[in-house]
């Protein structure tokens, strides 16, 4: 409305046919809603009345879907329905799902509003801002068919008795029309505005979208835990025996071979490749270790404690076990973790500690190092945030120069079977 040509375009007539629309529809909803309220209030003694109160509490349901496909000729984004999918095919299911959604008792309220209220607004409008001015604008024409070229009644209240009045008069009307295309506007963007907001708001479309959001993040985390497995597999159990079978063959082959060059050549070979194995032993303990899978996270942060060079105090103590997907990230940020410490801290000795309590996995990483640690240095602790936050955890830092660093880790989780 604030362009130039705003008169010139199609939006006054878009905003018309909005309100004409609104104006017929509430007529037909109050005329349907009043039936259905009428009919099942007279048979709810017996047990076809059930249907037609069901009926009357669904009745914003059609109101409601008319009502978002006439919002397109005023608001050009998208209107997406915010219906639940029904769990179960079949009516009942459907039924019920409707019946106990807050979207469609909302979407009554609006038909109740809509043919009580909001409707005869709309005819209102329509009469003072389009059936008046053009009414003024066809003086001439009044004046030349009714009046017989004598005079005309403007509105009903003045007479007009000359032909230049009349055209004066229609002059005043058509910038009266132009004036009133506006107020069509304003009260058609209002309309449309109160529309979206009580069947198809915004907030309730982007409420939905980061619920599905979190949904689909849940399911990628679990889906890349899978691959992760399903690689740590394939590796373990294909890669790594045909590299033990070609060591023991050169093993073997350097027992017979005579004293030469051919000898050296083999002990040479069969050094890289007992080099190669224990690298991808390490491999594949790094993706997903086997200790992890089958003891749980308590006994996989023991084993990376046990193989880190610095001491490492383990104080963990967990009653069960806990999801796949957590225990993979909460084992990562210990290795990570301790990984860091070994490479930048210059401590003497480190601490794993925490526990399950109130539904939330704790985990602190403690160190004795000279401090100074910052997560947006690239020292990694930028890639832990993230993988904790994926899980909706969160992750603390405290670093003072000169020591000592703690590393906080709180991941929301519940225990998945007990301890054997």
């Amino acid at each position: 409305m604030t362009r130039p040509g705003y008169l010139l375009s199609a939006w006054p007539w878009r905003s018309i046919g909005y309100l004409v629309t609104g104006a017929v529809t509430g007529a037909a909803a109050l005329v349907a809603i009043v039936t259905l309220a009428a009919a099942g209030g007279i048979l709810a003694v017996v047990l076809v009345g059930l249907p037609l109160l069901v009926g009357t509490v669904l009745a914003g349901l059609p109101v409601a879907r008319v009502e978002r496909f006439r919002l397109r000729l005023v608001d050009l984004e998208p209107v997406p329905e915010q219906h639940r999918v029904p769990a179960e095919p079949g009516l009942w299911a459907w039924l019920v799902t409707r019946l106990r959604e807050r979207t469609t008792w909302r979407e009554l309220g609006y038909a109740l509003l809509f043919a009580g209220l909001l409707w005869p607004v709309d005819v209102l409008v329509l009469t003072v801002a389009l059936l008046l001015p053009v009414s003024v604008t066809a003086t001439p024409l009044l004046m030349a068919t009714v009046g017989d070229g004598h005079e005309a009644k403007v509105l009903k209240q003045w007479t007009v008795t000359s032909w230049p009045a009349a055209f004066g008069v229609a002059v005043l009307g058509l910038v009266l029309l132009g004036l009133c295309a506006y107020v069509l506007g304003v009260a058609a963007g209002a309309r449309a505005a109160l529309t979206r907001l009580l069947v198809a708001s915004r907030e309730g479309d982007l409420g939905a979208r980061v619920v599905e959001l979190a949904r689909s993040r849940v399911r990628l985390v679990d889906a890349f835990e899978a691959e992760r497995r399903r690689i740590e597999r394939d590796l373990h159990d294909g890669a790594q025996q045909r590299l033990v079978a070609l060591t023991m063959s050169l093993g073997l082959a350097r027992l017979d071979a005579p004293p030469g060059p051919l000898a050296d050549q083999l002990a040479k070979a069969h050094d890289e490749a007992g080099k190669a194995l224990a690298e991808l032993r390490e491999l594949i303990h790094g993706i997903h270790p086997q200790v992890l899978a089958d003891y749980g996270l308590q006994a996989a942060v023991a084993d990376a404690a046990d193989r880190c060079v610095i001491p490492v105090d383990v104080d963990l103590e967990l009653p069960g076990r806990l999801p796949q997907a957590v225990e993979a990230a909460a084992y990562f940020v210990v290795c990570e973790a301790l990984a860091n410490v070994d490479k930048h801290s210059a401590a003497g000795r480190a601490e794993v500690g925490g526990g399950h309590r109130d539904g939330r996995l704790f985990l602190e990483i403690r160190d004795d190092g000279r401090g100074g640690a910052d997560a947006g240095s690239g020292s990694g602790l930028t890639g832990l945030a993230d993988r904790v936050s994926v899980l909706d955890g969160r992750l603390s830092l405290s670093s003072p120069p000169g020591g000592p660093t703690l590393l906080r880790v709180e991941i929301p989780c519940q225990l998945t079977e007990p301890c054997v």
